[in-house]
């Protein structure tokens, strides 16, 4: 069914190029690493054979359309329809100059997940394949089959079932592997059991550990303020040092600054050389916005952004 999907998508854009619909598609090509894929961003036909559809298309691609131009075609899975859904909404790319061909996702596999169930490296590892519910390993002319909640990224196990927010096409039927709003909250639960004291002190060991590389910053599709205030100077708001609490300060604004329009793509923390668990803070904080204002980011292109629009009341609720 893959390569059904695959060799389908590659004729649609194939057919977009050629007449012209669009000037540039951005997808996913195999990366240079077994089980990876990464951007391919083009206007020549002639790369359309190299665009793939597996289960390793992590990269949120909306993050690219800012900065192009021309009408643009762009390979989106759930996840990422929501974030371009979102910059609709925020006047950051307009919907006329966006061809959004929507394709099936039921979750990205977690290669580092497969690696210590298997207790294999990737060069080691044959193939990885969905089979309905279940991940099936092949490896040394052996098979190990586990269930998708098992393997799935920990962002893909969080993922709402609804409906595909927005797409010209759709190629293949929407599924999902996995449905339960609790299952992406383990990190989350964990957290909310520890005493304030104690998970302080956890905060504070992980981003005693960020280097401020703001790889998370820049992966981010909703982070797109032209200047980022850590970059201000007058006034200075955090040290160029990475102290840990100039670290926890930054993410907590951050934080802030992309309520109601962050969509928990996961891509925040896949991108974190030291693996700090960004991605129960964009969780909780998702969750926040959903309760306090019945809100969830990129569902629908022609509602206001969330900071924009006020109800009457929401006061009560929020002085309460």
């Amino acid at each position: 069914m893959t390569k059904e999907i695959e060799q389908k998508l590659r004729d649609e854009i194939r057919d977009l190029l050629e007449t012209g619909k669009v000037d540039h598609i951005i997808g996913y090509e195999a990366g240079s690493l077994k089980f990876s894929t990464t951007p391919l961003i083009t206007g020549d036909k002639a790369d359309v054979d190299r665009l793939v559809i597996n289960p390793f298309i992590y990269n949120n691609l909306s993050v690219f359309l800012r900065d192009m131009c021309g009408k643009v075609g762009i390979v989106a899975k759930k996840c990422d329809a929501r974030s371009i859904v979102s910059l609709i909404q925020s006047q950051q790319i307009a919907r006329e100059n966006v061809f959004i061909i929507g394709v099936p996702c039921g979750g990205i596999i977690d290669l580092a997940k497969v690696e210590k169930l298997t207790g294999l490296d990737r060069d080691e590892i044959d193939d990885i394949v969905w089979q309905k519910e279940k991940a099936v390993v092949t490896f040394g002319g052996n098979t190990r089959e586990f269930p998708a909640k098992e393997v799935l990224a920990d962002a893909c196990l969080g993922c709402a079932p609804s409906d595909f927010p927005e797409y010209d096409i759709f190629i293949g039927e929407s599924e999902s592997l996995v449905a339960g709003k609790d299952l992406g909250r383990n990190k989350i639960k964990e957290l909310e059991e520890m005493a304030p004291a104690q998970r302080w002190e956890f905060w504070k060991n992980e981003f005693s550990r960020c280097i401020r590389c703001y790889a998370c910053r820049q992966i981010c599709p909703a982070c797109f303020c032209n200047r980022c205030f850590v970059e201000e100077t007058e006034p200075l708001y955090i040290s160029p040092v990475p102290k840990w609490q100039d670290n926890l300060f930054f993410q907590a604004i951050r934080m802030l600054h992309v309520a109601g329009r962050c969509t928990n793509c996961g891509e925040c923390e896949r991108a974190c050389p030291v693996n700090i668990p960004l991605g129960a803070l964009s969780k909780k904080m998702e969750e926040i916005v959903e309760e306090l204002f019945e809100y969830r980011a990129g569902m629908d292109k022609d509602a206001p952004p969330l900071m924009t629009a006020y109800q009457l009341e929401e006061c009560e609720d929020l002085i309460r």
